[in-house]
C-alpha cells in the first residue's frame, strides 16, 4: 500500500468512519463523555422515545417523497440547463449563469415568501407539489452547475458522435450522456437529498403545517439536552438520503455499459 492510499484511509477513518461509529454508539447508550470516565451502557430508551414522536412514520413519508420528487426534477432540469449551457454559444451566455447561480446568493426565506402568495393563487400552497418546487430554489443551482461541468468535460465531439451515427435523441441520452455522467448523478443525489431534507423554514411556509417532514419534527427534540435521543434522531434521519442513495445506484446498474455484480465481466 503506497503513501497515498494510506493517507486516504487514516483521513476517512478519522473524519468519517470514527465519527458515525461515536454516533451510533451514543445512540443505543447513556449520555457519556470520554473526560468523564463513565462506563458504556446498552440501552434502547432513545430509540423509543423517537418512536414515541407523533407524526414520525407521516414525515417520514413525507421527506422520502418530497427527496424524491425534488431529485427527479433537479437531474431533469440539470441535465437539459447543463448540456445547453455547455454546448451553445448566445449572447448572454454568463448572464444566464449567474441567474442560474442567484438562489444561493439570495435568502431561500424571502424566495419562499414572496412565492408564498403566487402559490396560493395558482392552488399550490399548502400541498407536497408546492412543497417540491420551493426546495428546487437551494438545490437546483449545484445541479446545473455539475452537470454543466460534467457536459463540459464530455466535449461538442463526444456529443456530436451519436448524432453522427443516427442515435435518436432519448437513445443518446440513455446510452451515451447518462453512462459517462455516473459520478454527477451520484453526487446530484447525494446533494439533493440533503438539502431538501433539512428545509424546515420554507417547508413550513408552503406546506401550510399539512406536509409535515422529518426536520419539523426535530427541532422540537432540540429542547432536551439527552444526547441519545439526537443521536438516535441522527441516525434515522441519516437512513433516509442513504436509502435513496443506494436506490439510485441500482438505478445506475441499469444503464449500458455498467459493471453488473451478477454479469461476468471477464
Amino acid at each position: 500500500m503506497n503513501l497515498k492510499k494510506l493517507t486516504f484511509f487514516i483521513l476517512a477513518l478519522l473524519l468519517f468512519i470514527m465519527p458515525v461509529l461515536l454516533l451510533l454508539l451514543q445512540s443505543i447508550s447513556s449520555p457519556w463523555r470520554f473526560q468523564s470516565g463513565e462506563s458504556f451502557h446498552f440501552q434502547l430508551e432513545s430509540f423509543q422515545v423517537l418512536w414515541s414522536a407523533a407524526n414520525l412514520l407521516e414525515a417520514t413519508l413525507w421527506s422520502i417523497v418530497v427527496g424524491a420528487g425534488v431529485l427527479i426534477l433537479n437531474i431533469a432540469v440539470g441535465i437539459a440547463a447543463g448540456k445547453a449551457l455547455s454546448t451553445l454559444s448566445f449572447k448572454g451566455k454568463p448572464l444566464l449563469e449567474a441567474f442560474f447561480l442567484s438562489p444561493v446568493l439570495i435568502p431561500v426565506l424571502a424566495v419562499a415568501m414572496g412565492l408564498h402568495l403566487f402559490m396560493i393563487q395558482a392552488g399550490l400552497a399548502d400541498t407536497v407539489f408546492g412543497v417540491i418546487l420551493i426546495h428546487l430554489v437551494p438545490t437546483i443551482p449545484y445541479s446545473i452547475r455539475i452537470f454543466h461541468n460534467s457536459y463540459a468535460q464530455l466535449g461538442n465531439r463526444m456529443l456530436e458522435q451519436p448524432i453522427v451515427l443516427g442515435a435518436a435523441p432519448l437513445q443518446q441520452l440513455f446510452t451515451i450522456e447518462l453512462p459517462l455522467m455516473k459520478p454527477a448523478i451520484r453526487s446530484v443525489t447525494f446533494l439533493t437529498i440533503v438539502i431538501s431534507l433539512s428545509q424546515y423554514a420554507i417547508t413550513s411556509i408552503i406546506g401550510g403545517g399539512r406536509i409535515v417532514t422529518l426536520p419539523m419534527i426535530f427541532f422540537p427534540f432540540l429542547d432536551t439536552a439527552n444526547t441519545s435521543v439526537m443521536a438516535a434522531f441522527a441516525v434515522w434521519f441519516a437512513m433516509i438520503p442513504l436509502a435513496m442513495y443506494i436506490i439510485v445506484e441500482g438505478l445506475i446498474l441499469l444503464l449500458p455499459y455498467s459493471r453488473k455484480p451478477w454479469r461476468n465481466t471477464r
